[in-house]
């Protein structure tokens, strides 16, 4: 049986990943090899990162939300218990906007937490 050569189907595997690879950092955007490994690599972060970067958010949120509630003379968790408990239905990250851009509607909603903790 005659050896097969991988001709353009190679060629085309090659193109493939040396494109996803443009831009990195010496060998690894010119040699195939190294360029497969960095490739396959930088997926895996890729794949990883989406699910952090949910995760980076909400801990950003939070720490907004505790530094904002801490001027109102409360702690983060108090504050979202107070909001639990007076039936204020409002995610983290619409609290930690209201903190950074509009602070007189999350003193307000400060207040309504400190009013029922204290009732």
């Amino acid at each position: 049986m005659a050896r097969v050569k991988g001709g353009f189907v190679v060629r085309r595997k090659h193109k493939k990943v040396l494109k996803l690879a443009k831009g990195y950092f010496g060998s690894k955007h010119r040699i195939f090899k190294t360029a497969k490994e960095q490739v396959m690599k930088s997926l895996v972060y890729a794949y990883r990162d989406r699910r952090q970067t949910k995760r980076n958010f909400r801990r950003l949120w939070i720490v907004r939300i505790n530094a904002a509630a801490r001027l109102n003379g409360l702690s983060y968790n108090k504050l979202v218990h107070g909001l639990k408990l007076a039936g204020v239905d409002i995610n983290r990250k619409m609290l930690a906007d209201l903190a950074v851009n509009d602070l007189n509607a999350f003193n307000s909603l400060a207040s309504v937490a400190k009013e029922k903790i204290n009732a």
